[in-house]
């Protein structure tokens, strides 16, 4: 059995059917609501290099693109000033986004090198001289050895570099 068409009305209507979809297809995406999700999206901090653990992340090293991806993580930075001067913990490559999870501050105080030692009670300030057992950034309970005593003592990275030890 075979089927055509008996009047060419129909395949007229065919078409008008396609076009209005079409047509109602291309509103939608011109409404405000689709054009304020695009908006809302935002931009993205892209890397134009590859970057390796350990490294310091320089602005020179960076991009910032339009996101166009609405399946996009929410963790990834928006600014280049969110990273710039960031340590990386991982292998960042170019062209995608940057997890702000990937990154940390600079280590104030590094492991064997020379730092301050303070123990504060009231108006009395004992210091000492110390070589610290770990990284540590400002705000870090890091491991550090008295050079005079060579007893082994736990205190906070302060902002200035020194370190200040705990009372037990």
């Amino acid at each position: 059995m075979m089927f055509r068409r008996t009047h060419e009305n129909a395949a007229g209507t065919g078409r008008k059917t396609v076009l209005a979809l079409l047509s109602l297809l291309a509103a939608s995406l011109a409404s405000p609501a689709a054009a304020d999700m695009g908006a809302n999206m935002g931009m993205a901090v892209v890397p134009t290099r590859i970057i390796y653990p350990g490294e310091e992340i320089e602005p020179g090293s960076l991009n910032v693109v339009e996101v166009t991806n609405p399946n996009l993580a929410g963790d990834f930075a928006r600014s280049v000033d969110e990273v710039t001067g960031m340590i990386t913990n991982r292998t960042l490559l170019p062209g995608r986004t940057i997890l702000v999870s990937s990154l940390r501050v600079p280590y104030l105080v590094k492991r064997g090198a020379s730092v301050r030692l303070t123990f504060g009670i009231g108006n009395m300030v004992i210091s000492a001289s110390g070589s610290p057992l770990q990284n540590g950034s400002v705000g870090d309970v890091i491991r550090v050895r008295n050079i005079d005593s060579g007893l082994s003592v736990s205190g906070t990275v302060m902002a200035d570099g020194t370190v200040q030890v705990m009372a037990k």
